[in-house]
């Protein structure tokens, strides 16, 4: 039995067709997650003068987006926050939260315009590193 080659082509093309259709499914899904858990995280209140000096290390990680920080306190002060590592789709801009961080001494600041989701992941990171979470 033979094979027609305009059948093999046919299958070649339904099969990537329910490959991409899969595909898509897949990371519609990842998408829908990483905005749940963003729109989940909640901030804890820290009172930071109750922290000892030292530098401090804490991640988040929703999937699209993940922030790794330093945070360094002096005399019940946060007085640097270095981000160690950022991955972001487009909220670069998002890293300036940590000025307001520094400047209202507290993490439940006003998130960066255009960058919300990536501004709650570094927020949550500085949270996780104040609270000695992972």
């Amino acid at each position: 039995m033979k094979i027609s080659k305009k059948k093999v082509i046919s299958f070649i093309v339904l099969f990537l067709f329910l490959v991409s259709l899969i595909w898509e499914a897949v990371y519609l899904k990842k998408v829908a997650d990483y905005k749940r858990a963003v729109k989940e995280t909640d901030f804890d209140e820290i009172d930071v003068i109750n922290i000892s000096y030292g530098i401090y290390t804490g991640e988040y990680d929703v999937n699209f987006i993940y922030a790794k920080v330093e945070v360094t306190v002096e005399d019940g002060k946060i007085v640097s926050i270095n981000i160690l590592e950022h991955r972001h789709e487009r909220g670069k801009a998002a890293e300036t939260v940590i000025e307001k961080i520094m400047e209202e001494q507290k993490i439940d600041v006003d998130a960066i315009s255009g960058a919300t989701n990536s501004s709650t992941v570094i927020k949550k990171a500085v949270e996780n590193a104040l609270k000695g979470e992972p």
